[in-house]
């Protein structure tokens, strides 16, 4: 798959990047469990906060081979980077295809230049990979006047949210009514609104500096044009825009599992034993081997469905690409730790952080289950 002068230009410019800032943060960052603010900011110069924002409101509008490019080189770098700035760009493409005119004036261009932080909020405590059982609740309460001061009152509690401490604008999932799944609708919430908390920072295995948060919202009211979707709509915007988050998530596990084979390559050329470098020995030649394969097969498979969205929504190519590559990310990851030997499982090398980071690929945006219970559905006759 040739890649034009522009992405080319692209994909050097975030390597450059990654390689002068990124990975350098990186270790700081996850012994810390604090997010890189600096590198944020050098995201927004790059412009790379307004990836999916149009043009007309101060974004680079990029294609989707482009996108999966910049995910792939951020992750190779720096996992919880890659994984901020696409939740980042989930709240601006919510925002971008159901917004109203006036949504887009408000938010895009500021979320373009990297401030306001985006974060988008589905899964709750008892309903992850079946969202239409989440309980939170947005009702409708009607002025008794002609003042257009309609409001919903928002209850409930979200989970896992990434950028949950650092997000502005918050892209919500509630039932209109708790007791009737039909109704889930999507809305957008100023993270400043009356009544909404953070709650609970999870300490993670891996995706250290990413903040990971529950998101609380106790009466929480918004202004009635802050849906953005019509009532019942919600869950399959959700799913329309989770289908190209899927693949963003492939090519993260692409940039992780590359990262660790260049490590173990590296480190199979230098370090001896028996006389040679063990690159030379055959069992872990071989082991490289297959290492380099699947990585350039999840790497095809990533980029093949991102230009298949370019042409509508495709879930079963995204499913396929993500279950791959997020497997393949865990085993080529936990293989380099192997060709390292003792070193590998020490923070000494990166590699120990690759494995740790390669485990949530297969879990969030839908497990690896869900992603192979999409491909059946696909093939059911």
């Amino acid at each position: 798959m040739s890649l034009t002068n522009e992405q080319r230009l692209i994909r050097d410019t975030v390597r450059e990047f990654v390689e002068s800032e990124v990975s350098e943060a990186a270790s700081t960052a996850e012994s810390e469990q604090q997010f890189p603010e600096a590198v944020w900011d050098g995201l927004a110069e790059l412009d790379l906060t307004g990836l999916t924002v149009p043009t007309e409101y101060g974004g680079i509008d990029v294609d989707e081979l482009t996108y999966s490019i910049v995910n792939e080189e951020l992750a190779a770098g720096h996992l919880a980077v890659a994984t901020a700035l696409s939740v980042h760009c989930l709240a601006t493409s919510c925002i971008r295809t159901f917004g109203s005119e006036a949504h887009k004036e408000r938010w895009l261009p500021s979320m373009a230049d990297g401030r306001p932080v985006g974060a988008f909020a589905l899964s709750e405590p008892h309903a992850g990979s079946n969202p239409a059982e989440m309980t939170t609740e947005a009702r409708l309460e009607e002025s008794l006047g002609d003042d257009n001061s309609d409001e919903y009152v928002i209850d409930g509690t979200k989970q896992w949210i990434t950028n949950g401490e650092r997000a502005g604008v918050v892209i919500l999932f509630a039932k209109t009514d708790r007791d009737d799944p039909g109704t889930i609708t999507q809305f957008l919430v100023p993270k400043d609104a009356d009544g909404l908390s953070v709650g609970k920072k999870e300490d993670k295995l891996g995706l250290r500096a990413s903040d990971t948060t529950t998101l609380v919202f106790d009466d929480v009211r918004i202004p009635a044009e802050n849906r953005l979707t019509a009532v019942g709509d919600g869950l399959q915007a959700a799913f329309s825009i989770l289908t190209g988050g899927r693949i963003a998530i492939a090519s993260q596990a692409v940039g992780v599992a590359r990262a660790a084979l260049e490590d173990a390559v590296a480190y199979a050329n230098e370090r001896e034993q028996f006389g040679d470098p063990i690159i030379e020995h055959q069992a872990i030649g071989q082991k490289l081997a297959d290492m380099q394969t699947n990585v350039q097969a999840a790497r095809l498979l990533a980029r093949d469905a991102a230009r298949k969205n370019e042409d509508g929504v495709d879930p079963m190519a995204a499913s396929m690409a993500k279950y791959f590559a997020s497997e393949t990310a865990v085993d080529v990851a936990g293989e380099a730790i192997q060709v390292h030997g003792g070193y590998g499982y020490t923070t000494d090398f990166d590699v120990e952080r690759y494995y740790r980071d390669a485990k949530i690929t297969t879990i969030y945006e839908g497990t690896s289950e869900i992603q192979k219970k999409i491909i059946a559905g696909h093939l059911k006759q």
